[in-house]
């Protein structure tokens, strides 16, 4: 098999030749520390992986929506510890929005949440521009510079996240949008339907015109790390559902993306329509998952990406280590419908582990 045929076979929960794999997306942060500055072709090239690029669509507005969603942005210079900070004022016709966070070269943060009043997410929902039209010419480049070597993915409209809920706590902030959900469940729920409103537009926007091989959903605030079962079932399932149901629609295959504790949530992966789940986080990393019991519990209904422990493998390991780990998570998915993928972004390891990774996987035939 090619890559692609064999990332095509798995993502249809099929058995290939032999165990796919791929990263979680190539961080600048590893490429310009461990691997000399090069692009995430290169990486891929160099260590002989399946493919698997990420990118989207170009985006087109209506000027005048821009018009009334004016950013002012400060950026500070880092300091002696490689930190900067950063804020943000945006103007609209009917009052402003602020946040601030910070960051260094490895990633960022949020200190100040956009949303936290209701009036503030009406500012947003009423002048935050929408796309009115989509260019899918960056993804039908990426494929065509892929070829045979894998597949292109990426995701859809959110703000920050794109699962409503994520979105919901990437904007007013995770712990506050908890608190909401008993507090003022209502006003969650408004929220939740407008961020998945302009997400269906979208959606009926990038159908034939931009070709992704799969399409991510949900985000990390959904996991059974973060909010309880029940808290999932009403305030992420019946809008991943629609979410799912239209990108079928559209003639697209779905990965739902839960890094944390995901074994409390299987069913309502299966539930929302799914095709694929990942990160499939180890408890090393602190996750729960035990990819051969949810291979046991959903296999049947769903394919997997993820379960390596980059910490463990990458960072800390050797690349004997490494080959072991590859082995067990394969002998985890006997059936095939399984990538081997590092259950998150990692910035550090031995390239030499990477490579012993990529290595291991080409062992590990049906």
């Amino acid at each position: 098999m090619t890559s692609r045929e064999r990332m095509l076979t798995a993502i249809n929960n099929g058995k290939p030749d032999r165990l796919p794999g791929q990263v979680h997306n190539w961080m600048p942060y590893y490429l310009n520390t461990y691997l000399g500055g090069i692009g995430p072709f290169e990486a891929y090239e160099k260590f002989g992986l399946d493919m698997a690029i990420y990118t989207g669509p170009a985006h087109e507005y209506d000027p005048k929506d821009q018009a009334k969603w004016e950013s002012q942005f400060r950026r500070t210079e880092p300091n002696a510890d490689g930190v900067y900070t950063w804020e943000e004022t945006i103007i609209t016709p009917e009052g402003e929005l602020h946040w601030s966070g910070a960051g260094n070269s490895i990633t960022c943060w949020h200190v100040e949440p956009l949303i936290k009043s209701e009036q503030d997410f009406e500012l947003w929902d009423k002048y935050w521009p929408v796309p009115t039209k989509l260019d899918g010419t960056p993804v039908r480049q990426a494929l065509e510079r892929v070829g045979d070597r894998g597949i292109v993915r990426g995701g859809i409209l959110g703000f920050g996240q794109v699962g409503p809920w994520q979105s919901f706590c990437f904007m007013v902030g995770t712990e506050e949008a908890i608190m909401y959900t008993y507090d003022n469940p209502e006003w969650v729920h408004h929220c939740e339907q407008r961020i998945l409103d302009k997400q269906l537009r979208y959606i009926e926007m990038m159908a034939g015109e931009v070709p992704l091989d799969l399409i991510e959903l949900g985000g990390g605030a959904g996991s059974n790390t973060v909010i309880s079962p029940k808290l999932h079932e009403e305030f992420c399932l019946p809008y991943d559902k629609q979410q799912v149901d239209a990108l079928h629609a559209a003639g697209y295959k779905v990965i739902y993306h839960l890094c944390g504790g995901l074994m409390k949530m299987l069913d309502y992966v299966v539930a929302n329509g799914s095709d694929g789940l990942e990160t499939m986080t180890p408890p090393s990393m602190g996750g729960d998952c035990d990819l051969a019991e949810a291979n046991r519990l959903v296999g049947d209904k769903l394919f997997f990406v993820g379960g390596f422990d980059q910490n463990r493998g990458f960072e800390h390991g050797s690349p004997e280590v490494v080959r072991q780990m590859v082995f067990e998570l394969h002998a985890s998915c006997p059936d095939g419908g399984y990538i081997c993928c590092p259950s998150d972004h990692f910035f550090h390891g031995d390239p030499a582990n990477v490579q012993a990774f990529a290595d291991a996987l080409k062992e590990c035939v049906y």
